[in-house]
């Protein structure tokens, strides 16, 4: 995360307006699973997420398999050189479509029942459905998810379900991948190397908090500067980090050892402080801390983005009476699909009746 609010030129430059310290956001939204699954609908199912770099599915039919917040999905380059990503969920009986972390495939075939997907996601072959009338193979293409390219080759997606997301790139990062600062850097000259990963017993947020200030860093990593990673989050109190070590085409062994080393200690260093913070979160003593308006803009900047989100998407499913999943797939105009449609709203009547009070703030 530090990568990113480097890349989208954050970076701490920026004063902050406030002169005192900042409320902080309360301990119970680092440890609520309601508040975790409203982060799912209103954040990490409609915002513009990053994920990879091109160089790491170079030929037609690379793939790779990702999961974020509970959304597992796969990127992959077709057959025309172009990049699509995936819900990795078979239309047919929602078995994934691929079990592995990458590989290279002519077609996605389901190994539970056999149906077959192209690269583009069209569905190629469905055993037994040709005899069905009214079978509509172009109904049944794989669930898709929106994918930018930005001009330096890194790979964004959006979960949004609707033919065009309610968040655009625009909104989100416009003018971003166009900063004069990146023009010094040959990303060409750059190739995947190897990744590895972490699970952390926190919640993402303090992740975030963690990775958008160096205040930390002259107690904590006292000879270096912010690092970056990528990560899943599986939960309030879990994330796993997975970070993708890209080499300069002109590094020594040596070189890319020092700084290669150095990051690993560096994560392992911020996994102890991350655990130990969410630790003392959940024990229900703390309640919040006071940020520093300016040493910590980084972290306040993304509190503030965070709060206003959710709470927009809260005020949304209030007035809706109802949870609302941008990402949710939208049924073909067919007859079955009304009666589908009509079990869909049933289960969220029993649904919403069988929620407790204490969460009735957050989930319907």
């Amino acid at each position: 995360m530090s990568f990113l609010k480097s890349y989208l030129g954050y970076g701490g430059s920026q004063a902050s307006n406030e002169k005192e310290a900042v409320r902080a956001l309360p301990a119970s939204w680092y440890t609520s699973q309601e508040m975790y699954e409203l982060e799912r609908r209103a954040i990490f199912s409609k915002k513009w997420l990053f994920t990879t770099h091109k160089a790491r599915i170079p030929d037609s039919g690379d793939w790779l398999r990702y999961e974020v917040a509970g959304f597992e999905f796969v990127i992959c380059k077709d057959n025309k050189g172009k990049i699509n990503a995936f819900h990795n969920v078979c239309r047919h009986r929602a078995f994934p479509i691929v079990t592995e972390e990458q590989g290279h495939s002519l077609v996605f075939s389901c190994k539970y029942h056999g149906w077959s997907y192209g690269l583009s996601g069209n569905l190629a072959k469905a055993p037994g459905y040709q005899d069905l009338p009214g079978f509509d193979k172009t109904k049944n293409s794989l669930l898709p998810i929106h994918v930018r390219v930005d001009r330096n080759g890194f790979i964004w997606v959006n979960m949004d379900g609707k033919e065009t997301p309610e968040v655009s790139w625009e909104q989100d990062f416009a003018g971003v991948d166009e900063q004069p600062r990146f023009d010094k850097y040959t990303f060409d000259d750059y190739v995947f190397d190897h990744s590895w990963e972490m699970e952390g017993p926190y919640n993402w947020k303090i992740l975030a908090d963690n990775y958008n200030e160096c205040y930390h860093c002259k107690t904590s990593h006292p000879d270096i500067p912010a690092i970056a990673d990528l990560s899943s989050y599986y939960g309030p109190q879990l994330s796993i980090m997975k970070y993708e070590v890209f080499r300069n085409k002109n590094s020594s062994d040596e070189d890319f050892n020092i700084i290669s080393d150095m990051y690993k200690r560096i994560m392992s260093e911020d996994k102890y402080l991350c655990s130990n913070a969410q630790k003392n979160l959940d024990i229900g003593v703390f309640v919040n801390g006071e940020m520093h308006p300016t040493m910590e803009q980084g972290p306040l900047y993304f509190q503030k983005l965070v709060r206003e989100i959710v709470t927009e998407h809260h005020q949304r499913e209030t007035k809706a009476d109802c949870e609302i999943w941008p990402s949710r797939q939208t049924l073909p105009n067919a007859a079955n699909s009304a009666v589908s449609e009509k079990d869909v709203n049933f289960c969220s009547r029993v649904d919403c009746c069988s929620k407790t009070p204490n969460k009735e703030a957050l989930a319907f």
